[in-house]
C-alpha cells in the first residue's frame, strides 16, 4: 500500500478507537481482579483479629468455675440474710473483677436472683436482678459451664458472659456469672482501614466498628427466632432491624457486598469463624480504593497504548517522509554532481591555503618555545654571573694586595661558576625539550650544602643567614644533583626577595625524612595568588627583578623526579615551600 499522510492519520484514529473500546470492556474484569487481591490482603489481619478475639474469650472461660469453688459463696447462698457475709463476698468479687479486668461478677441463687455482685458499689448494679430467663443461667443450673453474649438489660451495654454452677456438697445451690466488656475491640477496629462485623449463628450483629450496625440482622429473622430473643432478652428487641445488605460472590472466600438502600456503600467482605464458637468475624474493605487502583491501571495502560500509537504514527510518517525524500533526491542528484565538479577547483585552492597556514603555525610555535627557553636561560644565568663578577672584583683586590693564593681561590671559584652556568644552560636546553638527564639516588644532605654554598655571596651581601641543621644521617632521594640544587637555590632566592624590606633576614630550612621545607618571614601568600604561584611568567616582584619562571621551572623539576612542590603560609607568618621527594636506597654514586 502506498502510504500517505491522510492514510496514516485514519489508521491511527481507528486503532485508538479500538483501544478505547477494549479498555471499557476490560475495566469490570480489572476491577474484579483487584477486589480479589483486596480479599487476599485481608486474610492476615482477619486471622489476627479472629485469633485475638478468641484468645480474649478463652482467657475468661475457666474463671467462673474457679471462683465457684470459694466456700463463702455457697455459705452466702445458704444464709442470704447474713449482711456481714454478703458484704465480705461483694468485696471479694469486686477485688476479683479488678484483678481479672471483668466488668462484673454475679452470684445468683437457684431462682436466678442476684445475691452478690462485684458492681455492688455502682449506681446501676445487678444486685436483686433476676437472670433466670437467660440461657447461660439455665445451662449452668444444669451443671454446665456455659458462655453467652447478649445486650445488658441492667447496664444497657453489650457484653459477654461466662457462667458456672456453685455446688454445696455435690448439690447445685446457685450460679456464678462473669461478664467482660467487648467494646475495647470495637474501639481498636475503628482505627483500621476496613470495617469489622462479628455476628452470631443467627447472623445477628453483636460487635462492629460501626455503632449504627449494632444489633442489626444480616438476614431476615424467623418468628421463632424473634420469640426466643424476646423471651430471653438476648438483644434489645426494640432495636432489632434488618441491615440492608446484598452480596455477590467474587471468589470462593470473598464477596462484594452492598450495604444501604439506593447506591449505598460497597465493600469486599471476607469472613472467618472465631475459634470453635458460633461467632463469625468479617472484614469489609471499601471498594473505593480498589476502583481507583483499577482506574489508575487502566489509565497507565491507556497512556502506554497512546505512546505506542504515537511511536507507530511517527514511524509511518517517517516512512512517508523517506519516500518523499527519495523522490527529491533523485531529482537533485544531477544538480549535485554538477555542483561537485564546480567545487573541486575551489577545494584544491583551499587545501593549498590550509597547508600554508599549518606551516606558519608550526613556525610560530617554534619561535614561542625558543623565546621561553631564552627567557629562562637569562633568568637562571643572571645570579651566577653576578657571583662571577663579585669573585673577579675580589680576585683583583687580592692581586693588588699581593695575595696570590686568595686571588687564585677566587679564580677557581669563577671557574666553578662557569661550569655551573654551563650545566644550567645545558639543563634549560634539555628542560625545554623534555630533558632526559639521568635520574637516580643522591644524597639530599650534599644537595642542600651545595645550594647554600652557591647563595653565600648574596647572603653575606644582604646580611642574611640560613638557619639549617644538617640531619645526623645521610638521606637518599631520587633525582638529579644539579637540577635539585637549582630548585633549592631558586627557593632560597625567592625567600630573600620576600624579605627585601626587612632589616634582619633569616631563611629556615627543615628536613623531615625526604621532605624539605624552605621558610621565610615575609608577608606570606594571599588566597587569590595561591593558584597562580607556579604559573610561568607569574611574579609579584617589581618590573626588572624577575621573570616569574623560577617557581615554574622548580615545580616541573620536582614533579619530574616524582615528587611534589607546594606553597603554604606558615603558622607564625611567612611562606613555607615544601619539597617532597621520593626516597631512594643508598648507593655509591657520584653527584649528578
Amino acid at each position: 500500500m502506498n502510504l500517505t499522510r491522510p492514510i496514516v492519520f485514519k489508521l491511527i484514529l481507528a486503532l485508538a478507537a479500538l483501544s478505547g473500546g477494549a479498555a471499557l470492556a476490560a475495566y469490570p474484569m480489572l476491577e474484579r481482579f483487584y477486589m480479589r487481591q483486596q480479599a487476599v490482603q485481608n486474610d492476615v489481619p482477619l486471622k489476627l483479629a479472629s485469633e485475638g478475639l478468641a484468645a480474649a474469650l478463652d482467657r475468661y472461660a475457666p474463671l467462673p468455675a474457679l471462683i465457684a469453688e470459694r466456700p463463702e459463696l455457697a455459705q452466702l447462698l445458704r444464709t442470704p440474710d447474713n449482711a456481714q457475709l454478703r458484704a465480705r463476698v461483694n468485696e471479694a468479687l469486686r477485688q476479683t473483677a479488678l484483678t481479672t479486668r471483668a466488668v462484673d461478677i454475679m452470684l445468683m441463687d437457684v431462682t436466678g436472683r442476684t445475691r452478690a455482685a462485684a458492681s455492688y458499689q455502682a449506681p446501676r448494679n445487678s444486685l436483686g436482678q433476676n437472670f433466670s430467663y437467660q440461657t447461660f443461667f439455665a445451662q449452668a443450673l444444669d451443671g454446665l459451664v456455659s458462655s453467652f453474649s447478649f445486650y445488658g438489660t441492667t447496664t444497657g451495654e453489650n457484653g459477654y458472659f461466662y457462667a458456672a454452677p456453685v455446688e454445696d456438697e455435690n448439690r447445685i445451690v446457685g450460679v456464678i456469672a462473669l461478664k467482660f466488656d467487648i467494646a475495647a475491640f470495637e474501639s481498636v477496629w475503628r482505627g483500621a482501614d476496613s470495617d469489622v462485623i462479628v455476628a452470631d449463628q443467627n447472623a445477628f450483629v453483636l460487635m462492629s466498628s460501626r455503632p449504627d450496625w449494632h444489633f442489626r440482622a444480616l438476614r431476615p429473622l424467623s418468628d421463632e427466632t424473634m420469640s426466643l430473643i424476646a423471651r430471653n432478652l438476648e438483644y434489645p428487641i426494640d432495636r432489632i432491624d434488618l441491615l440492608p445488605i446484598s452480596a455477590t460472590q467474587i471468589a470462593p472466600d470473598a464477596q462484594l457486598v452492598q450495604i444501604g438502600r439506593g447506591p449505598g456503600e460497597a465493600f469486599v467482605r471476607t469472613s472467618q469463624r472465631v475459634g470453635q464458637r458460633t461467632l463469625t468475624i468479617s472484614f469489609l474493605s471499601p471498594t473505593g480504593p480498589v476502583r481507583v487502583t483499577a482506574l489508575a491501571t487502566l489509565v497507565m495502560v491507556g497512556l502506554t497504548v497512546m505512546l505506542l500509537l504515537g511511536a507507530l504514527m511517527a514511524y509511518l510518517l517517517k516512512q512517508v517522509r523517506q519516500a518523499d525524500a527519495l523522490a527529491a533526491e533523485r531529482e537533485a542528484k544531477h544538480a549535485l554532481e554538477a555542483a561537485v565538479a564546480a567545487r573541486t577547483a575551489d577545494l584544491s585552492t583551499a587545501l593549498a591555503d590550509l597547508r600554508h597556514t599549518q606551516t606558519a603555525l608550526i613556525q610560530a610555535e617554534k619561535l614561542s618555545a625558543l623565546g621561553q627557553m631564552s627567557a629562562a636561560l637569562s633568568h637562571e644565568l643572571n645570579q651566577p654571573l653576578a657571583v662571577v663578577k663579585s669573585y673577579a672584583v675580589n680576585a683583583g683586590k687580592f692581586l693588588d694586595r699581593n695575595k696570590p693564593d686568595e686571588a687564585r681561590d677566587n679564580i677557581q671559584r669563577i671557574s666553578r661558576m662557569v661550569d655551573r652556568m654551563a650545566s644550567i644552560s645545558r639543563h634549560l636546553r634539555n628542560f625545554a625539550r623534555s630533558p632526559k638527564q639521568a635520574t637516580g639516588p643522591l644524597m639530599l644532605n650534599a644537595v642542600l650544602h651545595d645550594a647554600i654554598a652557591v647563595m653565600e655571596v648574596r647572603l653575606k651581601a644582604e646580611n642574611a643567614h640560613v638557619a639549617y641543621t644538617p640531619p645526623a644521617d645521610d638521606i637518599w632521594v631520587l633525582g638529579g644533583h644539579v637540577r635539585l640544587q637549582q630548585v633549592f637555590v631558586n627557593l632560597i632566592n625567592n625567600a630573600l626577595d620576600a624579605m627585601q624590606d626587612q632589616r634582619q633576614k633569616s631563611v629556615r630550612i627543615d628536613v623531615a625524612g625526604t621532605v624539605v621545607t624552605v621558610a621565610d618571614t615575609g608577608p606570606g601568600l594571599s588566597e587569590e595568588l595561591a593558584d597562580k604561584i607556579f604559573d610561568p611568567f607569574f611574579t609579584t616582584k617589581t618590573p626588572g627583578n624577575g621573570l616569574g619562571l623560577g617557581l615554574s621551572i622548580s615545580y616541573n623539576i620536582v614533579t619530574g623526579f616524582g615528587g611534589t612542590l607546594a606553597a603554604v603560609n606558615g603558622p607564625g607568618g611567612g611562606l613555607e615551600m615544601r619539597v617532597s621527594l621520593r626516597p631512594a636506597p643508598p648507593v655509591e654514586a657520584a653527584a649528578q
